[in-house]
């Protein structure tokens, strides 16, 4: 599909119109206001006739039978590993593994790059901001090895201390690991600086792109990186999909994570010679109607355009914003000056618990709880926020229902 010229007014209503789910109504009829996109994104209909069509005309293993049904889910499967390998600007799909998700392709380098390469007193370098995705995995590995996890700080409005990531970046650094897009914050990390300063220093850098590629346009090649992951659900695929890009120097080092059928040349019981990359990382039978909707999904986005999207959800992010200031007691966390739609928030005298429970007697959903990033909640000195996260699908009067419902449930709550 291609892209929609840039000059054409974003007409949201057609696009909401392709989303089945966005026209739910709750508790007793009152409209869905869904503001948790950062959790996941709903599906276009093309997306669940895809995973649909899959089922019912094409269901059968892949790479594993001559007959057309397996060659046609080969096809689709192999097809969404182009599709996405397109989409984030590897140079070859065989650049790319096709996982679960971002944690799948954390932990697979955890355990296929980093885990070998260890030393008591190596250091793999994070920052207070990430995913759990993003450091459990370290921590695990590093556990086994007597090596240490540490952390970049941020600055109070939520931007990365870039000169204090740099000055970690010492001789025991293995591996350094840094979101692109906060999940909290909304931040948008500078993955070319940091990029370039790992580089000058040769240490690798992994970075999570899961809230970057359903929302930026992304170019894994410009970025400098050495792994980028991301996770399908949250670009309008199916859950249980996403990939890890690596450069293809690194990826024909890694030795296997899993162990099983299509990852091997060649098993006796002696010992096996396996597969080159990706076959090699994909033991198993994959996610196949996954990435038939996942494809789909891509070629959805590509369809609107990713410079159009993204500018679309900067105009609903200033509009949210001023709109919140509004409301009495409503306290902000992340004000970096590049940032995506994502606002986590407080309101004084409310937990955020409490105050996510209200807005949803209100139709309204966000989320409220430490969303998976329990450094950086320490960091702000608080238990835990609501999340509004917004997507190119929704608009302005869903940003004035949550201020609305934030007025009623504060009213409430006083």
């Amino acid at each position: 599909m291609n892209a929609v010229p840039a000059g054409v007014p974003f007409d949201t209503a057609a696009i909401r119109a392709r989303f089945p789910l966005l026209a739910r109504t709750v508790y007793g009829g009152k409209p869905l206001v869904y503001l948790d996109n950062a959790n996941t994104s709903q599906k276009p209909a093309c997306v669940i006739e895809a995973v649909d069509r899959f089922y019912r005309e094409r269901n059968a293993n892949v790479s594993r039978a001559v007959h057309a049904l397996s060659e046609e889910a080969t096809g689709l499967y192999e097809g969404a590993r182009t599709a996405l390998a397109r989409f984030i600007g590897a140079g070859s799909p065989q650049e790319l593994v096709l996982t679960s998700g971002t944690t799948m392709a954390t932990n697979l380098v955890a355990y296929s790059y980093l885990l070998p390469r260890l030393r008591p007193g190596d250091a793999v370098l994070t920052t207070v901001m990430e995913h759990h995705a993003n450091i459990v995995p370290w921590q695990l590995v590093c556990g086994r090895t007597d090596a240490q996890v540490l952390a970049a700080p941020i600055r109070d409005s939520g931007e990365l201390d870039v000169d204090a990531f740099v000055r970690l970046l010492g001789p025991r650094v293995k591996l350094a690991c840094v979101t692109h897009v906060s999940n909290v914050l909304g931040t948008v990390n500078p993955i070319p600086e940091l990029a370039a300063a790992c580089r000058r220093r040769g240490v690798p850098l992994l970075v999570d792109g899961s809230q970057a590629v359903p929302h930026l346009p992304v170019d894994v090649r410009a970025l400098g990186c050495d792994f980028y992951a991301f996770t399908g659900h949250k670009m309008c695929g199916p859950t249980g999909t996403g990939g890890l890009w690596a450069r293809r120097e690194i990826l024909a080092q890694m030795p296997p994570f899993f162990g099983g059928g299509e990852m091997i040349r060649e098993v006796r019981i002696e010992g096996s010679t396996f597969a080159d990359p990706p076959a090699r990382f994909e033991a198993g039978t994959p996610n196949i109607a996954g990435f038939a909707g996942l494809a789909e999904a891509v070629h959805f986005l590509e369809g609107i355009g990713m410079v159009r999207i993204a500018a679309r959800e900067q105009q609903l992010l200033r509009y949210a914003t001023a709109r919140l200031r509004e409301v009495p007691g409503l306290r902000i966390l992340g004000e970096a000056p590049h940032k995506a739609a994502v606002i986590s928030f407080l309101v004084e005298g409310a937990h955020a618990h409490d105050l996510a429970t209200l807005l949803d007697l209100e139709g309204v959903a966000v989320r409220s709880g430490h969303h998976c990033a329990h450094p950086l909640m320490q960091r702000y000195g608080v238990p835990a926020t609501c999340r509004a996260s917004f997507a190119f699908y929704n608009t302005e009067a869903e940003a004035d229902a949550l201020v609305a419902a934030l007025l009623k449930a504060r009213a409430l709550l006083a």
